[in-house]
């Protein structure tokens, strides 16, 4: 640990933490080779590598509206609040253990008020990380959170997860409207250019490399929903967990494909993400 981040490793897995830098991932590996695009030294996460969270809604608010309430608008460019709260505020290390680290983060943003914590795990065949958000307010407020990874995307790269519905969206990339969709099985045919939101997410996502297969599997609030994003001008992807849809609380006719959970005071909101990866000749077939 050098002040600024943690080091954790178990089994083939090791890992890098940015407990002040919103609790992010700044590196992440498997028997040797990058998982994540590694961050540049000094850069803050949010660029195109890493992973951050997104607390207490993943994606964006239109206009910050949330009810009778407005969070910031931090993407003024198209008029939104993006990515939550919790990735600009630092989290404290609760615990610190050669192959996981538990962080906890409290934050009053107003209408928000909300305690964190973050077990990250690094074991003998898996990565997990286990989110837990408790509504530390007086009124009920409606909550979500996603997982923002940004994964290595070298050429042969491929895609398979199962949905039930692939929305398409306007130029600010909020959802206007959603079609019965299997979800994606493909390369960069179905990958290239995708900016894009698929509900009826059944938690499971496999991301195939030349000879080793990622996979990923989410449970709880964060098993429901998920965003795909491949830009055609760098060579990442980005598979991200949510447990709602964009802006979800200013869709009403699009809402009940990942509705925010409404918690009230002292409720909790949980979701588990893990990740397997196996190498091989087989493996990213």
């Amino acid at each position: 640990m050098d002040g600024l981040t943690i080091a954790i490793a178990g089994g083939a897995w090791d890992a890098r933490i940015a407990p002040a830098d919103g609790g992010g991932l700044i590196a992440l590996r498997h028997g040797g080779q990058d998982v994540l695009v590694a961050a540049p030294a000094g850069a803050r996460l949010g660029g195109p590598f890493g992973a951050f969270w997104m607390i207490p809604w993943a994606n964006r608010l239109d206009a910050g509206r949330l009810g009778p309430h407005r969070l910031p608008v931090n993407r003024p460019q198209d008029g939104t609040a993006i990515h939550g709260l919790s990735r600009d505020q630092p989290w404290r290390v609760a615990q610190r253990l050669e192959d996981r680290v538990i962080l906890v983060q409290d934050i009053d943003v107003a209408p928000y008020s909300y305690a964190a914590g973050l077990v990250i795990a690094a074991g003998a065949g898996d990565f997990t990380l286990d989110l837990a958000v408790t509504n530390a307010g007086d009124v009920p407020l409606p909550f979500g959170a996603g997982w923002h990874p940004w994964f290595v995307r070298p050429p042969g790269t491929r895609i398979a997860f199962r949905a039930t519905h692939r929305c398409t969206h306007d130029s600010r990339c909020l959802p206007v409207a959603a079609a019965p969709s299997p979800g994606l099985d493909g390369g960069e045919e179905a990958l290239l250019g995708l900016d894009t939101h698929f509900a009826g997410w059944d938690g499971v996502a496999r991301i195939a490399w030349p000879g080793r297969t990622l996979t990923m599997t989410a449970t709880g609030a964060l098993a429901t929903n998920l965003q795909v994003y491949a830009p055609r001008d760098r060579p990442v992807l980005c598979v991200e967990p949510s447990s709602h849809l964009p802006d979800a609380v200013n869709r009403p006719e699009l809402a009940p494909l990942g509705p925010m959970q409404a918690l009230a005071p002292g409720e909790t909101l949980t979701g588990r993400i893990r990740l397997d990866c196996s190498h091989g000749a087989g493996a990213g077939a």
